[in-house]
């Protein structure tokens, strides 16, 4: 049975990487300098979110840990590009 702390852990990991892909796409469609700058930050807020609920992962469901490293993965590839594209314009 998982404990409050395990749901703690996953509930700032959910709202940590909704956030970042929201500043994500706020980012890349303004191209911003400060919006993407708060966007890599937000990114590696869910990162770290992320880390400590693998530390803590006493009865958190593994599938959805797969999933939330792989949403993160995702907006920090498209925040990647879109820097990229930036920078060659």
């Amino acid at each position: 049975m998982a404990s409050d702390q395990d749901y703690n852990d996953i509930k700032q990991v959910e709202m940590a990487i909704l956030s970042a892909e929201h500043m994500v796409g706020q980012a890349t469609r303004s191209m911003d300098e400060e919006q993407l700058q708060s966007a890599t930050e937000a990114i590696s807020i869910a990162k770290t979110q992320l880390r400590n609920a693998v530390a803590h992962q006493t009865g958190v469901d593994h599938t959805f840990l797969e999933m939330a490293d792989e949403l993160i993965n995702k907006a920090d590839h498209q925040l990647i590009e879109a820097m990229k594209d930036r920078q060659s314009e």
